[in-house]
Formats: structure tokens, sequence, C-alpha cells
């Protein structure tokens, strides 16, 4: 669960750092993106060519997205949020409407299916292995394409001075088409690999949102590391809660993040804003 939210919460994280976008409509690219690479799987018969499908047709919509609507209320984080709520709430019905209510799993490959033998009785889901080590490689790309390539070293100077980016060169506006698809394509992506996981229906995307959120607020929004041990430290406490005490679930999670929030309101590696 831990890698799941930190590909979806690496993606809201870039977009904000970046653009300073509060996109609650993250939560409904995954959804959108699952049952796109759903139906790409069953067409194609492949897994790997569901999720390309899934996070490019995600880019897609983002993108026109960020150019016909969002990119007219860049200046006000009030009008994003009613708009991008308003986004998730069109795209969930649109996808109630072609791929009805009933829980869907996208189909995986043999060879992730079934568990594997790790020692007596032990046992361990070969899909979450999967999962944990496709959060790797991916968290692997996003800390190279952040550190060690130009697009990393604008996009980090886009964080920390938009202005004196844009005075120094840099291509603001194209740079923040490129982080919209970047993090809608990670959503996409997560939306496929989450429904092999989690199944797909309605309402599941204000669900992973709700989490998603809380892995960037912890982790502190903009921050990369932050989505990082945000993302381990909701997956272990979520589980645990649900296992340990699953009456009292959401407040195992939520109640950390608000005393973070009364201690250090920029999360634990984000920076503070005047």
């Amino acid at each position: 669960m831990g890698a799941l939210l930190f590909l979806l919460a690496s993606g809201f994280t870039v977009i904000f750092g970046i653009m300073r976008i509060v996109n609650l409509a993250h939560g409904a690219f995954y959804l959108l993106g699952g049952y796109i690479g759903l139906s790409v799987t069953r067409a194609t018969g492949s897994f790997w060519i569901g999720i390309l499908a899934g996070g490019l047709g995600i880019v897609a919509v983002g993108l026109m997205s960020e150019r016909f609507l969002i990119r007219r209320v860049i200046d006000s984080e009030l009008q994003q949020i009613l708009l991008t709520v308003g986004m998730a709430y069109v795209i969930g019905d649109i996808s109630l409407a072609i791929w009805g209510g009933l829980p869907q799993r996208v189909p995986t490959p043999e060879w992730i299916s079934g568990a594997f033998h790790i020692t007596g009785t032990l046992y361990y889901p070969r899909y979450r292995l999967f999962i944990i080590l496709f959060g790797f490689l991916m968290g692997g790309l996003l800390w190279f394409l952040q550190e060690r390539t130009g697009i990393g070293v604008a996009v980090r100077a886009g964080v920390d001075d938009r202005e004196m980016a844009s005075a120094m060169g840099i291509n603001i506006r194209l740079l923040s088409v490129v982080i919209f698809a970047l993090g809608s394509f990670l959503a996409g992506i997560s939306g496929v690999i989450g429904g092999g996981f989690l199944t797909l229906y309605p309402h599941a995307d204000w669900e992973v949102l709700v989490l998603a959120l809380v892995v960037v607020i912890v982790g502190g929004l903009g921050s990369l590391k932050g989505a990082v041990i945000g993302a381990l430290f909701v997956g272990v406490i979520d589980a645990y809660g649900r296992w340990l005490w699953p009456e009292l679930s959401y407040f195992i999670v939520f109640a950390p993040m608000a005393i973070l929030l009364a201690i250090r309101p920029q999360g634990l590696f984000g920076r503070e804003t005047s």
C-alpha cells in the first residue's frame, strides 16, 4: 500500500511543487487511468500495455484540463479547489456510465499472481512485492530526474524562486506543462497498478485521494523525499490500524497528521512559506 501511495502522492507533489496547483482531481485521474488500463489489458492481454495506456491516457486528459480549465484559475487557490473537485465528480460520473458500478480488477500476469514461500508457513503475495519493487524503480527514476538532469535543475529552481528562474531564461510555462504531464502519468499508472490490487469501483478515487493527501501533508508539499517518508508512514500505520483496531483505523491515520500539523504545519520536509 505504501508504494502505491508513493506513486500517487509523488504525482500530486510534483504538480504542486512547480505549479502551486492543489489538484483535487488527482484521485479521479487515478480511477480513470485504472479503468483505461483495465479495458486495454482485457483487449490486448498485456498488463504492461495496459499500464502504458492508463498513464498516457491520463496525460492527454490532464493536459487538456490544464490547457482549457486549470490555467484560467492559476492565481486563485479557492477556484483551483472548486474547479478540480468539480472535475473529479465529472470524471467519476463518466467512469460510472462507461464501466458501471461493480468492482473490477485489472487482470495481472500469471508470474505475479499467487504467493511465494518464504519460510515455514510464511508466504507473501507476489503482486504486493511487484508493487514495492515498481515503487522503488519509479522512485529511483524520479530522484534521477530531479537530481541529475537539466529538467530537475530547472524544477528545483522553479520551486525555490519562480520569478528568478524565469528571469534566468527558464521557460516556466513549458516546464509547468511537462510537470503536469508527469504528475498525470504517475496518477494513471497508479490506477492500473492499484486496480490489480485494490480493484476499481465508484468513489475509490476519493478514498485513495484522502490517503495521498495525508502522505503529502505529512511529508511536506513539493518534497519528493517527503512523499517517500510519508507513504511509508501512512502505509504502515494504515495496515496495522486496520488489522489491530479496525474500528479506529481512520483515527489512527489522521491523528498523527493532526498532531504534526499543530507542531510543524509545513510537514516533515516542506518549507515554510511567507
